[in-house]
């Protein structure tokens, strides 16, 4: 769900929201992880900057909203796990509260408002089927109302990758600041 960022967290903050170091970083990590015993020294060499320097933008960027998630994605289903996309029909004046509900589950990885009858979406991840299960079942009691499971039929390998440094590039074309506060999905 897109909601803006709580300007409280941007304290201490430079006046841009995301500089060129940072796209440069977001970039670098979409493409992995180096699988070495100092990888985030070895990011570092790559930008210029130190290992310290890597965790502190990291550290950062999470803090602050910007990134809301930082790491690997795997296929739970080969560890015995599950993901699952549901969706709910929430009453628009019980939307934000139904959303603080079911964000507030450890299980639930991605929330996304859409305009259809079924108009909140996300995503629950679970060590086994029946924790995910259990997990609709907790939503179905907490908010009373039904959770749609729509269970994965077929895995598709799509590797989108969106480029930082282009958006701040093109925002910068447009005369717009990246000073202000952005929207982040959630």
């Amino acid at each position: 769900m897109n909601k803006p960022l709580d300007p409280s967290r941007l304290d201490g903050l430079p006046s841009a929201w995301l500089d060129h170091v940072d796209a440069q970083l977001i970039d670098r990590l979409h493409g992995g992880l180096p699988l070495t015993e100092r990888p985030y020294a070895d990011v570092g060499t790559d930008l210029g900057l130190t290992e310290d320097e890597v965790l502190q933008r990291l550290q950062r960027l999470l803090d602050t909203g910007l990134l809301t998630r930082f790491g690997p994605l795997f296929q739970i289903e080969r560890a015995g796990g599950q993901f699952l996309l549901a969706a709910m029909a929430v009453p628009e004046a019980d939307f934000d509260r139904v959303a603080e509900q079911v964000n507030a589950l450890p299980a639930v990885a991605h929330n996304y408002r859409r305009t259809h009858q079924l108009n909140m979406w996300f995503v629950i991840a679970g060590e086994t089927p029946d924790q995910v299960r259990q997990t609709c079942q907790q939503i179905e009691a907490q908010t009373g109302l039904r959770v749609f499971a729509f269970p994965k039929e077929r895995e598709f390998f799509v590797e989108l990758r969106l480029s930082a440094q282009a958006a701040l590039a093109k925002r910068e074309r447009a005369g717009q600041t990246s000073q202000g506060v952005p929207h982040v999905t959630h």
